[in-house]
């Protein structure tokens, strides 16, 4: 089963993004007093008490405003409620109740979804004001009282999000998920049907077809997968439909939650900047990633024609310089099969450790082949180097001064690595700690 959504939803200023903010535990959301800062969604994935679910941030609603930014913000919220299981509908404890609260509360019973209701700006449980009592009325519910900034209640507000959830919902599988991403009409869902070997998923010539991310669970070669075919992601501008919209952001979700991306291009159409975005997407992510070039059968070739489309590649593609690129056709079967060979090494890859002290050995060996920086005299000293994280392998380096590691050495360290270790086809991180630095 999927992950459950959760919206958080209201007007602008009553701290969604704080709230966001506190539940997924890291400040991915833009916080400022000024109203409509949060102009797009913003999806997280969050836990709690082992259940996972999907967050989505919101910009305000504001039912009645002619003000064109306001009114995609509306529409935006709209989305976010038609995909959610579970709405969280914030409302300002200190300003009290406005019509715009009721308009909104209004559009809520609509959707027929589960409601939780926060009053947030109650920063003193013990004088809760009277305006508290007032937000009985909107009829969505048992109001909670909630500090988004101080945190009160989050925990009793987090279990009553979970337990409004299917049964089994939000429990984590073992299966390695696999995202078929890319532009409309480039051949996911033919892919996916070449993959199963059987038509589990719609495929019309209609850019579009697939709405909404549908999960396939399989087995290849004794191990389980999950393939996920998206929706196509097209480029904001052409986004005019809600149903759209909602295909957009269900596409980043299941490259938030996939391990690996297969990135779908049309061997007709080249790199397009539409491609481009959508593998930044997936690379800032920190997703195993493959390049799937597909309709190759339908290019006329040459005796160069692979390598130079390869080259074309790293070109418009720089920062996937480390993932592989498969040249397939699944009209005729040409290569498919070394689609999933290639998903199987690259999710191992993801999840490589290497052990400390070869690690440590190939970076004095590096160290010697080519001198670090320096800067007015002081040169760049690694004290030590160890992984911390795998799915991406992350490295931490203990350094005498952060500002002395140059971005070209840091690549030069990483390719040593590379040329060391297996890690094709994931993104390789970083961190840099200067000596006695504590652990973030």
């Amino acid at each position: 089963m999927s992950k459950p959504v959760v919206a958080v939803i209201g007007r602008p200023n009553v701290g969604k993004s704080t709230f966001f903010n506190r539940i997924v535990g890291k400040r991915i959301s833009i916080v400022e007093d000024t109203p409509g800062v949060t102009r797009d969604r913003i999806y997280a994935e969050a836990e709690w008490n082992g259940i996972h679910f999907g967050l989505i941030d919101t910009g305000g609603i504001e039912p009645d405003s002619k003000d064109v930014i306001l009114s995609q913000m509306r529409e935006q919220a709209q989305v976010a409620m038609d995909m959610a299981d579970v709405i969280l509908f914030i409302v300002d404890g200190k300003e009290g109740i406005t019509s715009a609260d009721e308009e909104v509360a209004n559009m809520l019973r609509r959707k027929g979804r589960e409601i939780v209701l926060l009053v947030n700006k109650i920063d003193n449980p013990r004088k809760i004001p009277d305006t508290f009592y007032d937000f009985y009325s909107l009829g969505v519910g048992e109001p909670i009282p909630v500090s988004a900034a101080n945190m009160l209640n989050l925990g009793d507000v987090l279990d009553k999000i979970v337990s409004s959830f299917p049964e089994g919902a939000g429990e984590e599988d073992e299966s390695t998920k696999v995202a078929v991403i890319g532009k409309p009409n480039v051949g996911k869902s033919s892919l996916i049907n070449r993959l199963l070997a059987e038509k589990r998923v719609i495929v019309s010539d209609i850019a579009g077809t697939t709405r909404d991310s549908i999960d396939t669970p399989f087995t290849w070669e004794g191990e389980d997968y999950t393939l996920i075919d998206t929706a196509g992601i097209r480029r904001q501008n052409k986004i005019n439909e809600n149903i759209e919209k909602y295909s957009v952001i269900r596409a980043v979700a299941a490259i938030e939650r996939s391990d690996v991306c297969l990135l779908v291009i049309d061997a007709t159409e080249g790199i397009t900047e539409q491609d481009k975005r959508i593998a930044g997407v997936a690379h800032e992510a920190g997703k195993g990633i493959i390049i799937v070039v597909n309709k190759w059968d339908l290019l006329k070739k040459e005796t160069n024609t692979m390598k130079e489309y390869r080259e074309t590649i790293e070109a418009e593609l720089p920062f996937l310089s480390y993932a592989p690129t498969l040249f397939i056709s699944v009209l005729t079967g040409q290569r498919v099969q070394e689609v999933m060979k290639t998903v199987k090494t690259v999710a191992e890859n993801r999840s490589m450790r290497v052990p400390t002290g070869q690690l440590n050995s190939l970076i004095s060996d590096a160290v010697m082949m080519k001198q670090p920086p320096s800067d007015k005299g002081k040169r760049l000293k690694i004290y030590y180097v160890t992984q911390v994280g795998i799915r991406p392998p992350l490295f931490s380096f203990q350094i005498n001064k952060r500002e002395l590691m140059h971005f070209s050495y840091a690549r030069y360290l990483e390719n040593k690595i590379r040329e060391a270790f297996n890690f094709d086809g994931t993104s390789v991180k970083f961190v840099f700690r200067e000596k006695g630095e504590k652990e973030q």
